[in-house]
């Protein structure tokens, strides 16, 4: 079986319009599921300064792993290596402001009704979580590329799960919306190793990695959801809130007038 070369200069451009697509792709459709809110009308810029924080930072991160890929893919390393600072210096911020509000919300009883609010409550943070640790991986691994790149592209799969749950018909898939929503996150990271098998003629370990950050992310999500620590975490975030009364396991009623 013939395999392509791996090392020349054709082999190296059709790595790069790898990530450039891939990268591409994944802010489109991010941008797309929160854009496709606003315009509907189902969202509003009428949010607690908290929320808008968030947006800020989270869009920017956008910004910031779409111009990292595209430098990479220019070949402009010193540029990329300077942006790299900024990057390290967002990510404390992204981890801050996601946790916070997400407590927010869950105290004040308003979390999205195709989600438990146990469950809401636990998986954006272990998403920011596995984020988080492939990111840090990626940037030690920055001296060998092949693996920086791959790990930072698994990085932002984690992050898909909101612009794409706002997206997809979410109620529609209710009590599995946000399995569904993992699902759909996992085509990128599997098409981009497919397209990349066909080139190299194998499928890169940090592709394995990755993946395996993102699966084991799923499995702590459930297990702490649905196992012994879950209720009583809820109860010490929201004790004293309006969350307090809300059930953690129960669907919250969806918006608009009540069943007449």
């Amino acid at each position: 079986m013939l395999k392509m070369s791996t090392s020349g200069p054709e082999s190296v451009q059709a790595e790069r319009r790898l990530f450039i697509v891939g990268a591409c792709a994944m802010t489109g459709f991010t941008v797309a599921g929160f854009g496709v809110q606003l315009l509907t009308g189902r969202s509003s810029f009428d949010a607690p300064l908290l929320v808008h924080a968030h947006a800020v930072v989270f869009m920017g991160w956008l910004a910031i792993y779409l111009a990292q890929t595209a430098l990479a893919a220019r070949g402009a390393g010193d540029w990329h290596r300077r942006l790299g600072w900024l990057a390290m210096a967002w990510l404390p911020l992204m981890l801050l402001l996601g946790v916070l509000v997400v407590v927010d919300m869950v105290r004040r009883g308003e979390t999205p009704f195709f989600f438990r609010p146990l469950h809401f409550l636990v998986l954006d943070p272990a998403s920011l979580l596995a984020f988080a640790g492939l990111t840090v991986w990626a940037i030690a691994q920055r001296r060998s590329t092949d693996w920086h790149a791959r790990l930072h592209f698994c990085a932002m799969v984690a992050l898909l799960g909101p612009g794409i749950g706002r997206l997809i018909p979410s109620p529609a898939f209710m009590p599995w919306a946000w399995e569904v929503t993992i699902a759909v996150s996992l085509v990128f990271p599997l098409a981009a190793i497919f397209a990349d098998r066909l080139r190299t003629g194998r499928v890169h370990p940090a592709w394995l990695y990755g993946l395996a950050a993102l699966v084991l992310m799923v499995l702590v999500t459930e297990v702490i959801t649905y196992g012994p620590v879950g209720e009583p975490l809820y109860r010490m975030v929201t004790a004293g809130s309006a969350g307090e009364s809300v059930a953690p396991l129960a669907f919250p009623a969806p918006p608009g007038p009540p069943p007449a």
